[in-house]
């Protein structure tokens, strides 16, 4: 059950090989692999200082790994930042949102990426069309908000979590990967995000899910991966462990 699998299924919509990466003189990540399928809801947890940040972070583009290969939607060497992750199909909800909080549901949503409209030579900023597609867009999702011409700042935090997933699955992303999603929320909003991440898996959105709440992970996730030291120290379906068996893999006691 502990073992972490060599071989990477040709389904993968994500996966890593012999992942290294160095900082100075810390090993942050040592022979890593990794992969998620299409459609799930893969978790990744771990102690602080495990490489769980690392790892994702090479994954997104936003570090280059020193050693191994990334391989995304049937494609090695598939992007070399994070705007180019972006343009391939993932997108990432970190743990600040960045949501702009004096703009409008709707203009984070459609932040650097307007709808505009021609009159002539000149281009306008379609305001009209963005709020109507941000009503779709939500209402596709089953998000409540007050309005697409709230400001975000008047947003619970809940909302502004939906919101930035939103505008992810908006974005047409095949994979999102959410960074401890609910950390900041109470127990109601937290039902409402959970609620979020199964209507993505319901819509064949895989999700890569980083969270220190196991009893969230064993109900969301379908695949749970392991980082323990900068290795990967194991590979479960979430169905078959037990809260203390992930506590046991986290700790090196199992």
């Amino acid at each position: 059950m502990t073992a972490v699998p060599h071989a990477i299924p040709g389904d993968a919509v994500l996966s890593c090989q012999g992942l290294g990466k160095t900082f100075g003189a810390v090993r942050a990540l040592h022979d890593v692999s990794f992969f998620a399928r299409p459609g799930e809801v893969t978790a990744l947890i771990g102690d602080n200082g495990a490489g769980k940040s690392t790892l994702v972070r090479c994954l997104v583009g936003v570090h280059q790994p020193d050693e191994g290969a990334i391989r995304f939607n049937g494609r090695d060497k598939p992007y070399a930042d994070p705007d180019g992750a972006r343009k391939a199909g993932i997108e990432t909800v970190h743990q600040n949102l960045a949501l702009v909080d004096e703009l409008t549901v709707a203009q984070n949503l459609f932040l650097n990426r307007e709808i505009v409209r021609r009159v002539g030579p000149f281009r306008f900023l379609d305001r009209r069309a963005m709020r109507r597609e941000a009503a779709r867009m939500l209402s596709h999702l089953s998000i409540n908000v007050p309005s697409v011409d709230q400001r975000v700042r008047r947003l619970s935090g809940g909302q502004r979590q939906a919101i930035s997933i939103c505008r992810a699955v908006g974005a047409g992303a095949k994979l999102v990967v959410m960074d401890e999603p609910t950390a900041a929320l109470g127990v109601q909003e937290t039902g409402n995000v959970e609620t979020l991440i199964r209507r993505l898996k319901a819509e064949h959105v895989s999700v890569v899910l980083v969270s220190h709440n196991f009893d969230q992970v064993r109900r969301l996730a379908d695949q749970v991966w392991v980082m323990r030291a900068g290795r990967m120290a194991a590979s479960v379906r979430a169905a078959e462990v037990s809260g203390n068996d992930l506590v046991a893999l986290v700790t090196g006691t199992r």
